[in-house]
């Protein structure tokens, strides 16, 4: 009795093309890179308040910006303290989640030239007025959750 192994080559999806492999490992580079500045200032060895300088907003108003506790929360994330990053800025931590699962799939794409189906699909108007929508809603979620607790703090409101 002889097994006999097909392939589906109708099911089969092309590797990535040179270039898609470089924009790949570009990605992966930029997402490390972001990674390896939050090791290094959870670790003390770089001043995050110096390069990115004071909020401007949080001066003028008394209340967290924005983005105010981003910077931290990744510095929770990467220290393995990832409850903690979403206590403090669940924005940043969903951030740094998202930014783990891109970098994974770049080193895949880029180092092993796997081919995500997913990725093979056009992107719409649509989808990327959707992305946008969602990242703007998490950013907000994640400031009033800094405000709430600004407040909160503060005993005003």
């Amino acid at each position: 009795m002889m097994v006999v192994q097909q392939s589906n080559p109708g099911r089969k999806s092309p590797k990535p093309t040179v270039h898609q492999r470089v924009v790949a490992g570009a990605i992966f580079l930029v997402i490390a890179a972001v990674f390896v500045f939050l090791t290094a200032a959870a670790r003390g060895w770089v001043d995050p308040g110096r390069i990115l300088g004071p909020c401007g907003f949080k001066q003028s108003f008394g209340l967290p910006c924005i983005g105010c506790y981003i910077t931290r929360s990744g510095m929770l994330f990467v220290s393995g303290r990832i409850f903690e990053a979403f206590y403090v800025q669940p924005a940043g931590a969903a951030f740094c989640c998202a930014g783990v699962l891109i970098a994974i799939c770049s080193l895949l794409i880029a180092v092993f030239g796997v081919n995500f189906r997913f990725l093979q699909y056009g992107v719409s108007k649509r989808t990327i007025w959707l992305t946008v929508l969602a990242i703007v809603v998490v950013f907000l979620c994640g400031w009033a959750v800094t405000l709430a607790r600004a407040f909160a703090e503060s005993g005003s409101l």
